[in-house]
Order: structure tokens, then sequence, then C-alpha cells
């Protein structure tokens, strides 16, 4: 098997956290063992192409990050600072030869790392890229891709989180339930923030960003895997398995933004979808129920239906005055206009659409205004329409949807 295999990719990302999370439960110093799990990381990359993937890769990961870690410890500017610190948890004898029983464990640490990640010390953006680099794995160039920022950027947000986390005292541990209960919010959000990112990114000319689509249901998958019983976290794989289903027809093969209506259906992933509709039909039937459940319950009423005109908009809406009550936010009072508009009608639409925003807070996204133009279109006001499709084609930073707002506008 080659490194470049996508077998041994998900590999490395599946045991990089359990390689930091066997190095700070020995070492402590979580900027130190993320660091030095990365050098391991690349290690691998450069020595198992020409010498094969070792019986073990956990346990020859974990020594070589163990090594690089107490290389870091003993340099000259360091020694003073941490050697005492370091004494406290391990003898002098097993600094020059890296504890046996860290490539024993059987430990799985993903969960633990997660919760850190989201420790509520930390922005939601540190939260992110934190858990990218920690959890999945990726690397400091390859989220800073992500992001379409420089590396030199990211590399500075990602050590100022790292010593967030060291600053807050946060130890290395599995939450308490209350904890738990706290902060598993937080991390089904960062979640939910990475994959949406991925599906359609912010900023730049493509409109999906596959690497961190793809990474965020690698992630969750491993949470539900930890916690099967948990009715939120199958409901938020099967919103992303039912979401990303529809990625193939979401674009021409030149890049060009198709609307939901006018995707080829037979182009959508069944075998996806149809994994997102077990997950979220048996969450709701043994769980307390959740927003992201019935998130996939909505995503789940357009997977079922074999074309654009069969979708159960009167579902939907229903689902939508759910979620409000679950979760009210304007972005959900938003997307039930869209649907009130489909089901009753685009005058009630506008009147859906008024009441989502009587607060202004939407006035400065793109969604009002291409949902608003929308609305105007289906009743034949073609000139607010326009108007509306080209403020929104302002408001936007995502390049396909820019070309495919003007080009509506330039239609009418």
């Amino acid at each position: 098997m080659e490194t470049g295999d996508r077998a041994v990719e998900d590999l490395w990302r599946r045991l990089a956290p359990q390689v930091i999370g066997a190095l700070v439960r020995r070492y402590g110093w979580f900027d130190l063992a993320e660091d030095a799990t990365q050098e391991a990381l690349l290690a691998a990359s450069t020595q198992w192409p020409d010498q094969g993937v070792p019986d073990d890769p956990r346990a020859w990961l974990i020594t070589v990050a163990s090594r690089r870690l107490i290389d870091h410890l003993r340099s000259e500017e360091a020694r003073a600072r941490r050697e005492a610190h370091v004494a406290q948890r391990t003898a002098t004898v097993e600094l020059a030869s890296p504890a046996v029983d860290l490539t024993r464990s059987d430990d799985d640490d993903t969960l633990v790392m997660l919760f850190l990640c989201c420790h509520d010390t930390l922005t939601t953006a540190s939260q992110i890229v934190l858990t990218l680099r920690a959890v999945g794995g990726l690397t400091t160039a390859e989220i800073a891709a992500a992001f379409l920022v420089p590396e030199s950027t990211m590399a500075q947000r990602i050590s100022r989180a790292k010593s967030s986390i060291r600053a807050s005292g946060a130890a290395f541990r599995m939450p308490s339930a209350p904890e738990r209960v706290h902060r598993m919010p937080a991390v089904l959000r960062v979640l939910y923030l990475i994959f949406n990112e991925g599906y359609t990114a912010t900023f730049g000319a493509e409109l999906q960003r596959l690497d961190l689509s793809t990474e965020a249901i690698r992630l969750t998958r491993q949470l539900l895997r930890l916690l099967p019983e948990d009715g939120e976290v199958a409901g938020l794989l099967a919103l992303m398995l039912l979401t990303d289903s529809r990625r193939g027809a979401r674009t021409t093969p030149e890049g060009r933004l198709v609307p939901l209506e006018e995707q080829n259906r037979e182009s959508w992933h069944t075998a996806s979808a149809d994994e997102g509709v077990a997950l979220v039909t048996g969450a709701l039937r043994r769980a307390t129920l959740g927003s992201y459940q019935v998130q996939a319950a909505i995503a789940a009423v357009h997977a079922e239906a074999s074309t654009a005109a069969q979708t159960d908009w009167a579902q939907i809406v229903a689902l939508y005055d759910l979620l409000r009550h679950l979760d009210p936010s304007p972005m959900v009072d938003l997307n039930r206009a869209v649907a009130v508009g489909m089901a009753s009608g685009a005058p009630a639409g506008l009147a859906a659409l008024a009441e989502a925003n009587a607060s202004g807070r939407l006035d400065r996204h793109h969604r009002l205004h291409a949902v608003h133009a929308h609305l105007l279109e289906m009743v034949g006001d073609l000139e607010p329409a326009r108007a509306a499709y080209r403020r929104a084609a302002r408001l936007t930073t995502s390049r396909p949807e820019q070309r495919y707002l003007q080009e509506r506008a330039d239609r009418l």
C-alpha cells in the first residue's frame, strides 16, 4: 500500500488524536504533543513508502512522536521551564526511552480531543481550526488552503488556540457527564460549521471544498461510533450525508451552480441518502428530539422526492415550525419562508420573509435578498426581483454564487 493511497491517509487521520492523547497523558503540554504528532506523521509520509506500513502503525507513531517531544523538552530554551513539570509525571529513565505503555494503551482519545479542542475558552473560529489540526490530522497548509489564508496566518491562529488551551489549565480527560451535556453543543456546532464551509465555501472560485465536508463527515462518524445512543450525533451525521448526497449535481462540469429545483436527481448519491434516512429515522424513534434530527428530517423529505415537483413542502413547513421551537434563529425563519412560498404560494412566502427579517438582522446576508428575488420573480414582479438578485450577488463572497445570481438578474 502506498502512502498516497486514501486508506493510509485515513489511517493517519484516525490515529492522530490517539497519538496526541497518549503524549498528553504522559507528558502534559498539549501544544508540544500536537506538534510532535505532526512531525511523526511527516516522518511516516517519508518512511512508509519505502519500508511499508508497520504492523502496529499506532505504536510506531507514538514512539516517534514521543522522541520528537522529548527532543523539544530537552532543548536549551525549554529545559528550565519544562523539565521540572515533566519530572512530576515521568521518571528520568523514561525520558531516555519512550514509555512502552504509551504504545500498548487501547484508549481512543478522539472524543477527549474533540471536547478539548471545543473548550469554551476558545472562539468558534479557533475551535474549528484546532479540531481540524489535532483531531482531523490536517496540516497547517491544508487548513490554510481550505480557508484561503496564508499558511503563516493559519499557523499563528493555531498557535494562539493551543496557547489558550494551555493557559486555561484544561485537563486532558473525558469531561464529567454534566460537562459533556454543557459542551456537546459546541462539539456538534464545530463539526456542523466545518461541513457547511466545505459544502458551500464562503470565499473563492469553487462552490465546494470537498476536503472539509469529507473531514466533517469522517469526524462525525467517529463521534457516533463513540456515542452510538446520542440522537443528535446521529441526526448531525444524517444531515451531512443527506446534504452531501446532492454534491455531484450541484455544479455543471464548468463549475456553475445548479439550484436544487434544477438538479438531476439521478446524479444524487443514493447510498449516502439512504444511510442518512436510516440514521435519522432511527434517531427519531429512540432519542430525545433535537434540532439536528429535525434538520435531517427536512433533508430526508427532499431526498425522498423523485422530482422537485413531488417535494412535500407542507411537511417541510411543519418541520421548520418544529425547528423554530427547538432552535429559533433568523436563518431558520428565512428557510421556512422559502418552504412557505413553495407550499402556499409566493405572496405567503413574501409575508413570511418579511416576518423573518422584521428586526433587520438579515439585511447584510445575501441569502435574504436571493430568496426575496426568487419570490418576487414567482409573482412576476421582475424589476424588484432583478434588483434583489443583484444586491445578493454583491453581498456574497462566493464567486459561483455571484455568477449564478448575476445571471438570474440578467435573464429577467
